[in-house]
């Protein structure tokens, strides 16, 4: 398994990360610890989870609980040293958790330390902000995004502030790295000059969104990405499943994705279906696995440090890992290039 460094620390991951947000919803505590030992087994050495997690559905009443299964995992034998635990601060809005309330130098502390608690840890080592307290073009946001009203002084002023917290918190041992998730080359570059002016950890990785049929993260935050050492930790990089095929023809698996959340976040749309032939295709001609190739694919971008997959079966697992050992040929990367732009944007 490939090991990358992860922005400018001396933090080495691998380039496929387990994700946990199914776990104590649609997984139980056994199958997150079975998935994780056999992640490690295969050479992942990268989790990641949330304060917020599980979702399908986030409900009040199991926020927290996929920390606790990882922390539980620790308490029955597993060797914390062997894993690279990320977790997230949750941004502004989600009534669930401290009612809404936005990320602060305040709330910091307390949030870490009710991580540290339920993941059964001393440390975190990737520490990141879920999502900014002034909003995102994330998730389907972007057709209808709007900064207008945002107040850049304030949002700097906030920057700083967390900053100092974070730096606190670093020098307190309880976190190594600084993180961000659904961001912008704005929010970003903000967060950068932030850490250069004032202090504080600079960031060190940036997680959104992206896959064969999510590319937003293509120019700007690319070209930040490359010059700033920002790597990507890709989210949703098979589409909510949509890139297994497993979708296709109206199918609708039992105990799926889609079985929880009828649109998959707004990735359901006759397009969507549309692209999703046209990668199909691309795999069968190559006789390739339509998950792997997408993963495959994704490892292949100049600015991505770790894809992070999720599976609800160790079955889906394998198949995942297998994506580790795949060289997509050129023709492989043309054909894709082709039906990408046959098929942009198609959510």
């Amino acid at each position: 398994m490939e090991r990358r460094k992860l922005g400018r620390t001396d933090i080495d991951v691998s380039a496929l990360c387990l994700g946990s947000m199914t776990w104590g919803t649609q997984n139980t505590a056994e199958e997150g610890h079975a998935q994780i030992d056999r992640a490690l087994d295969a050479g992942i050495n990268f989790v990641d989870t949330a304060e917020m997690y599980p979702v399908n559905p986030v409900s009040a009443e199991t926020i927290g609980r996929t920390e606790r299964i990882i922390g539980l995992w620790v308490e029955r034998g597993g060797t914390r040293s062997d894993m690279v635990l990320a977790t997230k601060h949750s941004g502004a809005g989600l009534s669930h958790v401290r009612d809404g309330a936005p990320i602060t130098a305040d709330t910091i502390p307390a949030t870490i330390e009710g991580s540290l608690r339920r993941l059964q840890t001393d440390y975190i080592d990737l520490y990141q902000f879920h999502w900014p307290n002034r909003g995102s073009y994330m998730f389907r946001q972007n057709w209808t995004f709007d900064p207008s009203d945002q107040d850049p002084a304030a949002v700097r002023q906030n920057m700083e502030d967390c900053l100092g917290a974070l730096q606190a918190e670093v020098d307190r041992g309880t976190i190594r790295a600084f993180g961000l998730s659904n961001e912008s080359a704005w929010g970003t570059a903000e967060w950068l000059s932030a850490a250069a002016r004032n202090g504080g950890p600079r960031v060190a990785s940036m997680q959104n969104e992206y896959s064969l049929m999510c590319r937003l993260y293509d120019t700007d935050m690319a070209e930040l990405s490359v010059n700033e050492d920002v790597g990507l930790l890709a989210f949703s990089p098979l589409a909510a499943g949509l890139l297994t095929g497993k979708y296709q023809g109206g199918a609708v698996p039992d105990g799926s994705r889609l079985s929880l959340s009828p649109d998959l976040g707004g990735r359901k749309t006759a397009r969507a279906f549309e692209a999703v032939d046209a990668y199909l295709s691309v795999a069968g001609r190559h006789g390739l696995d339509p998950a792997q190739m997408a993963l495959a694919w994704c490892m292949t971008r100049p600015f991505m440090t770790s894809v992070i997959f999720g599976a609800t079966t160790l079955d889906q697992l394998e198949v995942a890992l297998g994506a580790a050992d795949l060289t997509l040929s050129q023709e492989v990367m043309d054909d894709i290039d082709a039906a990408h732009r046959a098929h942009p944007m198609p959510y």
